[in-house]
C-alpha cells in the first residue's frame, strides 16, 4: 500500500471514527434493538431441534435428513461470518442489519410454511446466510454505540448474557411452541421477533456511511468461506461416520490447508478481509479463545443433559427447557455483576478463568447422575454453578474481542467472535456426540446380562460427555489464565486506539 493510501486510509478511519464515537441518543433503546436480533440468531441454534420430530412427521422425511435442518442453518452461518461482517464495515452497519433481519425473517416464513423436507433445507440455509450478515453487525453495532466504559460494560452484560443463555432459552420455547402450538411456529416466532427489531433499527439506530470503502478481498472471502465449509461439513460429517471415514478426515484436511492459505494471503493483500492484527493482540486472543471453549462446553450440558431429563427422567419438552430457567437467570445476573463490578476492579486475568474453572466444576458435578437423581439435588446445583461460571466467561471476552480494534474492522473483528462460536460448537457437537456414542456400544456389548442395560449404557454415555466437557473449560482456564494480560497492562495501547481510532495496533505480548 502505497503511503498516499495509506494516508487517506487513516484520515478516513479517524473521521469515520469520531462521529461513531459520540454518544448515541437513544443507546439503550438501540441496545434493546440489538438483543433482540441477537436472541433471535441464537436461538435457531436450538429453537428447531424440539420441533424435529414433529417436523419429521409432518414433512415425511427420514432421520438423516433431522441432521441436514441443523447443518444446513451450520453450514451457511459458519462459512458466511467474516464476510457478513466485512460487508458491514463497507456498507454501513445500519444497512447491514436491516438487510440481515428481513432476509432472516423471510426466511423463517419459509420455513415454517414448508410443504417438503427439500423446502425446509432451503429456508434453513437461507437462514444462515442472513444470520452470518445479521450475528457480527449486531456486535459491532453494540461496540460502536458504547463507547464510554461503564456504559460499555453494562451492555456487554446484557449482550453476554444473551449469548450466554440464548441455546438454553431455544430450547424452553421451542418446547413450549411445538407442544401448545406447532413445530412451525418454531420458525414463524423468528418473523415476530424480526418485526419488532425492525421497527427499532429504523427508529432508534442511526445511519451512519463508512468514510472510506476498500475493495472487497474476493480471493480473502473465496477462501475462508470455503476453508470454514469444509471444516464445519467434516465435523457434521463425524456425527454420522466413523472419524477415519474419508468424508470426516478428508473435509478437514482440505479445511485446514484451505484456512492456512487464507491466512498465508491476508498477510499480503492490500485490504486483507481479516487484518490479522486483529488477531495478534493477547487479550483478543485470550478472549477468542474463551468464546470457542465456552461455546464448546455450552452443547455438553444443553446436549446430553436435554438427553437426560426427557430420556432418563421422563420430562415434556417443555419442562425440559423450564428445568434450565435457573441457569439463564444465574448467568444473567452474574453478567452484570462481571461487566459492571468484578472486571472494572480485578481484570479480566482473574475474572475469565474463575468463571472457566466455575463452569468446569459444574460439568464435572453432573457426572454423578444416575437413574434415582433428583432435579432439585442433583440438576440444580451444577446448573447454578454453570451458569455462574459462564456468566463470568462469556460477557468479559465478549467486551474484550473488539476493545481496541479500529471503527473500520469491528464488523469483520465482531466476526470472528461469532465464528468461535460457531466453531466451537460444532467440534463440541461431533466430538461429544462420537464419544458418548462409543461408550454406549462398549458398555452395551460388556454388559449383556444387565435389565437395565440401555439405560445405564446411556448414562455412561452422558457421563463421558459431562467429563469431555469439564476437560474443555479446564483446559480453558489454563489458557485464559496465560494470555489475558494483567489489570492495567496495555492501557497504554487502548488509550492511544481511543485517541486515534485509524491507527493499526502492534501485537502486544
Amino acid at each position: 500500500m502505497s503511503s498516499t493510501q495509506a494516508s487517506a486510509r487513516l484520515d478516513a478511519d479517524q473521521t469515520g471514527s469520531t462521529a461513531a464515537t459520540q454518544q448515541v441518543r437513544h443507546r439503550w433503546w438501540v441496545l434493546a434493538v440489538i438483543g433482540l436480533a441477537q436472541l433471535m440468531v441464537v436461538l435457531d441454534a436450538t429453537i428447531v431441534n424440539i420441533a424435529l420430530p414433529s417436523a419429521q412427521g409432518a414433512l415425511h422425511f427420514n432421520d438423516d435428513g433431522r441432521q441436514w435442518i441443523v447443518t444446513a442453518y451450520s453450514l451457511a452461518f459458519g462459512s458466511l461470518l467474516l464476510l457478513g461482517g466485512r460487508l458491514a464495515d463497507l456498507i454501513g452497519r445500519k444497512t447491514t442489519f436491516i438487510i440481515g433481519i428481513v432476509g432472516f425473517a423471510f426466511a423463517s416464513a419459509l420455513g415454517g410454511a414448508a410443504t417438503s423436507f427439500a423446502m425446509l433445507v432451503t429456508a434453513r440455509t437461507i437462514q444462515g446466510l442472513f444470520g452470518a450478515l445479521l450475528a457480527p453487525t449486531a456486535l459491532s453495532l453494540l461496540t460502536t454505540t458504547f463507547t464510554e466504559s461503564k456504559e460499555r460494560a453494562r451492555a456487554f452484560g446484557v449482550f453476554g448474557a444473551i449469548a450466554g443463555s440464548g441455546a438454553a432459552i431455544g430450547l424452553m420455547l421451542g418446547g413450549v411452541l411445538t407442544e401448545y402450538l406447532d413445530w412451525r411456529w418454531t420458525l414463524y416466532v423468528n418473523v415476530v421477533i424480526a418485526v419488532l427489531a425492525l421497527v427499532g433499527v429504523i427508529l432508534v439506530v442511526p445511519r451512519s456511511a463508512p468514510a472510506a470503502r476498500p475493495r472487497l478481498d474476493v480471493p480473502g472471502v473465496l477462501l475462508v468461506s470455503a476453508g470454514l465449509f469444509c471444516i464445519v461439513v467434516g465435523f457434521a460429517n463425524a456425527e454420522t461416520h466413523p472419524w477415519s471415514g474419508w468424508m470426516v478426515w478428508g473435509f478437514l484436511a482440505a479445511g485446514a490447508v484451505i484456512l492456512t492459505a487464507f491466512f498465508v494471503w491476508e498477510g499480503h493483500a492490500q485490504h486483507p478481509l481479516l487484518p490479522l492484527n486483529v488477531l495478534a493482540d493477547r487479550n483478543r486472543g485470550a478472549a477468542f479463545s474463551t468464546i470457542f471453549i465456552a461455546s464448546a462446553g455450552m452443547f455438553g450440558v444443553f446436549l446430553f443433559l436435554t438427553y437426560y431429563l426427557q430420556a432418563t427422567l421422563g420430562y415434556s419438552p417443555v419442562k425440559n427447557g423450564l428445568a434450565f430457567l435457573p441457569m439463564v437467570g444465574t448467568l444473567m445476573v452474574t453478567s452484570q455483576l462481571t461487566t459492571n463490578v468484578l472486571v472494572p476492579k480485578i481484570g479480566p486475568k482473574v475474572v475469565a478463568p474463575v468463571g472457566l474453572l466455575l463452569a468446569a466444576v459444574g460439568m464435572a458435578w453432573l457426572t454423578r447422575l444416575n437413574l434415582e437423581s433428583t432435579y432439585a439435588a442433583h440438576v440444580l446445583p451444577p446448573l447454578l454453578a454453570i451458569g455462574a461460571g459462564l456468566g463470568l466467561a462469556m460477557p468479559t471476552a465478549m467486551s474484550r474481542a473488539t476493545l481496541g480494534v479500529r471503527m473500520s474492522d469491528q464488523g469483520v473483528a465482531s466476526a470472528t467472535v461469532n465464528t468461535s462460536q460457531q466453531i466451537g460448537g460444532a467440534i463440541s457437537t461431533a466430538l461429544l456426540n462420537s464419544l458418548a456414542n462409543s461408550t454406549v456400544a462398549a458398555y452395551v456389548a460388556q454388559h449383556l446380562s444387565d435389565p437395565l442395560v440401555q439405560a445405564d449404557a446411556a448414562l455412561h454415555g452422558y457421563r463421558t460427555a459431562f467429563w469431555w466437557a469439564a476437560g474443555f473449560y479446564a483446559a480453558g482456564t489454563v489458557v485464559t489464565a496465560l494470555l489475558f494480560r494483567r489489570k492495567g497492562a496495555g492501557t497504554a495501547v487502548v488509550t492511544a486506539a481511543a485517541a486515534s481510532p485509524g491507527a493499526r495496533l502492534a501485537p502486544s505480548t
